[in-house]
């Protein structure tokens, strides 16, 4: 016996599917369709990438009439922002709703030292308020810790994963666009913990992003990023003071912020 979707009181088409989600410590999760809506033949909870790219996870029956997809952390889905769909034998896929979203596991997560990659799967509600899941999978990964801001500067401090920190590591502060000039930093630290300081007067007006070398000149270069929480965007969340500084260029403010990836940069902005 099939049972009709439950249908929105205000257009009378048929209301998304609910969808709760657990987070697991090593970046996997689980979805739990709410009951109410079974449909025969075989069903599947559908990831779809913004350009189109889909993962489909089979959904098989639970407790108290649920329907369960799994998304395990050693199962790959690409960087980007994924809506997730309800798809029910050949139907047509139907976005699903955000239910509860349990994303303790996430909150001040510590990957062990051995990790060689770095796999963070986060749930939110889309602006159309429908479920989404932006993905990250990073080898190695540079973790943005504590930002210090002072007048002039701001230090960084930081975890890598995935590989160490070798004697002639270093950091660059890169100019998006334009002319696309670099500062060096020198990094300090041992082991995986990292730190540098980024000097505000030599930078131009623009944007700069900020890398780790954690190999040296002949290593890999990693994009410095927050990833270990369970915070989708931070851009909107992390806010920092800003910096009056009498640079090379000119009187410039400065600040640190998080892009809409969650990679660190700093805005440099020309003032009277």
């Amino acid at each position: 016996m099939m049972t009709e979707a439950p249908r929105d009181r205000h257009t009378g088409s048929a209301a998304p599917q609910r969808a709760d989600c657990v987070a697991d410590a090593a970046g996997g999760l689980t979805f739990d369709l709410a009951p109410g809506t079974g449909q025969a033949g075989p069903a599947h909870l559908v990831l779809r990438r913004r350009d189109g790219e889909e993962t489909a996870l089979p959904l098989a029956p639970a407790e108290d009439g649920r329907l369960r997809a799994a998304l395990p952390s050693g199962v790959d889905l690409p960087e980007g922002r994924w809506d997730a769909y309800a798809r029910f034998a050949d139907g047509e896929p139907r976005p699903l709703a955000p239910g509860i979203h349990d994303l303790r596991s996430l909150v001040d997560r510590a990957p062990g030292g051995t990790a060689a990659r770095i796999a963070v799967r986060i749930p939110y509600t889309a602006k159309n308020g429908t479920l989404a899941v932006r993905s990250w999978l990073r080898a190695p990964h540079a973790e943005a810790g504590d930002l210090r801001v002072d007048e002039d500067e701001l230090r960084v401090t930081g975890r890598v994963y995935g590989t160490g920190l070798a004697p002639d590591a270093h950091a660059e502060i890169r100019e998006r666009g334009g002319a696309r000039s670099v500062l060096r930093a020198d990094v300090t630290g041992r082991e995986a913990e990292f730190g540098f300081t980024v000097p505000y007067a030599p930078l131009g007006p623009g944007l700069w992003d900020l890398w780790l070398h954690p190999g040296g000149a002949g290593g890999p270069q990693v994009r410095i990023a927050r990833l270990l929480d369970d915070i989708a965007d931070k851009k909107p969340v992390f806010r920092y003071p800003r910096a009056a500084v009498r640079a090379e260029h000119g009187p410039v403010e400065a600040w640190p912020y998080y892009t809409v990836d969650n990679d660190l940069s700093v805005t440099v902005s020309a003032r009277d």
